[in-house]
C-alpha cells in the first residue's frame, strides 16, 4: 500500500530569501552559499516535531522570488544547484520532506523567452509563450506591446498554459528539480489562475515519477473542490478556516470556527475527502500574533490549528510569537531573517514550549493526524471536539474566556483516557467526562 505521507505531514514554512539574509533584489553580484545554513535549522525544526519543509520560491529571480528568471537554478543570492542538493539530501536523511513554491501562472520581465520578446517583437518564437500578448498597444511597463499580468502587477507576466510549449518548459523544469533534488511535493502559486488541463498533466507526469507526489494549491477563495479532487491536487490552502481561526478569538465568538469546520469536515461534510493545508499565518498575510487583539489567545490557536482536520503548517518565526503586520506595497516585515536568539529574549519561550508539546502529541496521536471529526460542546467561549480513528478518540478541549470553565460533554466510559497536554483538572461520571479548564488554555484527551 502506497505510504500516504501527506496525511501525517506537520510542515514548517520557510521564505528562505528572507530567513537567510539575503538582499531583497538580485543585481546579478555573485554566488552566496546561504542555502546551506538550512542545515544549522534541522535541529530546532526537529525539536518541534516538524517532519515537512515548504520552501517559498528558491530559484533565480529579480526581487521575491515570484518574478522567475531560471526555472533551472537557485537563486544566486541563496547558492548553487549543488548546495541545494546537499541540503536536500540532509533533510531526507533527517526524516524530512521536501516541498517546493511552484510559481507556474507568471514568470519574471528577466525571464529569457520574455527577454526574446522585448528584442525581436513579433518575430520572436516566444510570443505565444505568454497570455493575451499583442501589439496593438503598449505595456504599462514601457514595452511596444501588452501581455496580462498577475493581478495588475506588470513585473509578474501571465503564462499562456494553453501553449504546449510553455507547459514542456515547466513540466521539464519539474523533472529536474525531482531528479536533482528528489523533492516530495510542490505547492502551486496562484492556483486558482491556472489552467487545469497543466495542472492535470502536472499531477499525472509527476506520479509517473514519484507516485507520492503532492501537489498543493494556494487558493484564496471558492469552492476547494474544483481545484482539489483526484487527477488535479491534493490539497489547497484553507484560508477558510485561516480567519475563522483568529476571528473566532478576537470576537470570543467559537461558533464561527466550529461552524466553518463542521461545514467541511463534519458528518457530510464539503470537504471530508480532503486533507486541507491549515495555517494561522504566512509570507502573505499578517503575523498571528499582530491580529489577535490578545496574545493570551496564541496558544489556543496553535492547539486549534493542530488538533483540527487538515495538514498543520507553521511559518517560520511564529512559532516564537513575533509580530509583523502586512503593509500596502512590500511583505519584506512578514519575512524577517530568521534570528531564534533574538527572538527568544524579545518574545520569550512560552508559546515556543506549547508547539513542542503540540508536535508530540501529533504524532503520538493518530486520531489527530486522520481521525473524523465531531463536535461536542460549543459556548462562544469554549469549544470541545473529538477526533476518532479507528474507534479511538482525542478530545481537544479550548477555553477564551479569562477566567477558568467547566465543560461537560459525552465520553465512552468503557474506554480510559489520560490527560497527555494541558492543566486541567478532569472527573468522570458514567458516559459524561466533565473538565475544568483555566482562561486562555487548551488541553488534548486520547
Amino acid at each position: 500500500m502506497l505510504d500516504n505521507w501527506n496525511d501525517n505531514a506537520l510542515i514548517y514554512h520557510i521564505f528562505p530569501i528572507g530567513a537567510l539574509g539575503a538582499p531583497r533584489n538580485n543585481d546579478g553580484g555573485p554566488v552566496e552559499h546561504r542555502i546551506l545554513k538550512i542545515m544549522d535549522m534541522i535541529p530546532h525544526i526537529k525539536d518541534l516535531g516538524f517532519n515537512t519543509i515548504l520552501f517559498a520560491p528558491i530559484f533565480e529571480s529579480e526581487s521575491h522570488g515570484y518574478d522567475t528568471t531560471d526555472y533551472m537554478k537557485i537563486d544566486r543570492r541563496l547558492g548553487t544547484n549543488e548546495d541545494f542538493r546537499i541540503v536536500c539530501n540532509k533533510l531526507h536523511e533527517e526524516g524530512i520532506r521536501i516541498v517546493l513554491d511552484g510559481v507556474f501562472n507568471h514568470s519574471g520581465r528577466k525571464f529569457a523567452p520574455f527577454l526574446d520578446v522585448k528584442e525581436k517583437l513579433q518575430d520572436s518564437p516566444y510570443c505565444d509563450w505568454f497570455a493575451n500578448l499583442n501589439f496593438g498597444g503598449s505595456s504599462p511597463m514601457g514595452d511596444p506591446f501588452w501581455y496580462e499580468s498577475w493581478n495588475g502587477c506588470y513585473n509578474l507576466v501571465k503564462f499562456n498554459l494553453a501553449n504546449w510549449h510553455v507547459c514542456d518548459y515547466l513540466m521539464e523544469a519539474v523533472r529536474m528539480w525531482i531528479s536533482e533534488f528528489d523533492i516530495d511535493g510542490l505547492r502551486l502559486d496562484a492556483a486558482d489562475c491556472l489552467n487545469m488541463n497543466f495542472v492535470e498533466r502536472l499531477k499525472s507526469e509527476t506520479s509517473e515519477i514519484k507516485p507520492d507526489f503532492w501537489l498543493m494549491g494556494e487558493i484564496i477563495h471558492g469552492d476547494y473542490n474544483r481545484w482539489a479532487h483526484p487527477g488535479a491536487m491534493d490539497s489547497v490552502t484553507n484560508y477558510e478556516c485561516f480567519k475563522g481561526i483568529w476571528s473566532s478569538h478576537n470576537d470570543k465568538n467559537y461558533f464561527e470556527i466550529a461552524h466553518s469546520i463542521n461545514r467541511q469536515s463534519g458528518n457530510g461534510g464539503i470537504y471530508s475527502s480532503i486533507n486541507l493545508y491549515t495555517f494561522v499565518d504566512n509570507h502573505d498575510v499578517s503575523r498571528l500574533a499582530s491580529t489577535l487583539k490578545d496574545k493570551n489567545d496564541l496558544k489556543n490557536c496553535y492547539t486549534l490549528l493542530y488538533g483540527m482536520p487538515g495538514i498543520p503548517s507553521v511559518y517560520y518565526g511564529s512559532e516564537y510569537g513575533i509580530e509583523a503586520v502586512k503593509i500596502e506595497g512590500s511583505d519584506d516585515n512578514l519575512r524577517p531573517e530568521f534570528t531564534p536568539e533574538a527572538w527568544e529574549k524579545e518574545y520569550g519561550t512560552e508559546l515556543l514550549s506549547h508547539i513542542r508539546k503540540l508536535g508530540k502529541v501529533y504524532k503520538e496521536v493518530p486520531a489527530l493526524r486522520r481521525g473524523g471529526y465531531c463536535p461536542m460542546a460549543i459556548s462562544n467561549r469554549q469549544f470541545v471536539f473529538a477526533r476518532d480513528l479507528d474507534g479511538k478518540k482525542a478530545f481537544v478541549i479550548l477555553n477564551c474566556d479569562d477566567t477558568d470553565a467547566t465543560v461537560t460533554f459525552h465520553a465512552e466510559g468503557s474506554v480510559k483516557y489520560d490527560v497527555i497536554m494541558g492543566d486541567i483538572s478532569v472527573n468522570r461520571d458514567g458516559n459524561n467526562m466533565t473538565v475544568t479548564v483555566k482562561g486562555h488554555e487548551s488541553a488534548v484527551i486520547a
